[in-house]
């Protein structure tokens, strides 16, 4: 069976993620994000009523912030919930830009579309349902960035799956890359198993340049060299 691309599937420990920043210093950080608009906020309380797992401000921000230092045009991601991460990078977008969701929950999907539409989002959007590698298979041609939060125990897969559709000098990014701090607990459990060997293929990869930045899961960011 395929990547099923929910975010309920993929939700970590609380109090493990969530405190890999100092929370005194997340609060702190996150009270200079002001940009955040109201569909934006909306997201978030439903993110902290229903525990629901979304990247937060201040990885939403780096995402935003990236695709602008290349001059996005094409995002795609693999794994959308229902859009928190895609809303960020839809603000990097022109307005002929366009941005890709899959996502495996049509519920989830239904209300990332009524979020995008309440934002008034400009660029175009695409809103694809079902699995997302079959979905990436099946899109033409290469994308600037492609943001990945499928199923952890089918991680490995989005290097030989994903990374080909990067363009030379893009991203491809990767969600929850220290896993509620299993990462380095033992023995691994088939999704930690999945982080684990990503990051060994991403730093082993010679095409790749990889960091692992320590916002609240962690988020991998890849710059693809050739």
């Amino acid at each position: 069976m395929g990547p099923r691309s929910s975010k309920r599937d993929d939700l970590a420990p609380r109090g493990r993620g969530g405190d890999i920043v100092v929370p005194r210093i997340e609060q702190y950080l996150e009270s200079l994000e002001t940009t955040r608009d109201a569909v934006l906020l909306e997201m978030e309380r439903q993110a902290a009523e229903r525990d629901f797992p979304i990247v937060g401000p201040l990885v939403g921000r780096m995402l935003c912030l990236l695709a602008q230092s290349i001059g996005a045009r094409r995002i795609l991601e693999l794994g959308s919930g229902y859009g928190y991460s895609a809303y960020w990078f839809a603000r990097a977008l022109p307005d002929d830009g366009e941005l890709i969701l899959t996502e495996a929950s049509a519920e989830n999907l239904a209300q990332a579309k009524e979020f995008f539409r309440q934002g008034g989002v400009r660029c175009r959007v695409r809103f694809e349902p079902g699995d997302a590698f079959e979905i990436l298979e099946r899109l033409p041609g290469e994308f600037d960035i492609i943001f990945n939060d499928v199923d952890k125990q089918h991680y490995p897969s989005v290097l030989h799956k994903a990374i080909p559709r990067v363009r030379v000098g893009g991203y491809f990014m990767s969600d929850n890359m220290l896993w509620g701090g299993r990462v380095v607990d033992g023995p691994a459990e088939p999704t930690t198993e999945g982080v684990l060997e990503l990051t060994r293929l991403f730093f082993r990869a010679p095409n790749l340049y990889t960091t692992i930045l320590p916002l609240r899961d962690g988020v991998s960011v890849s710059l693809k060299l050739a």
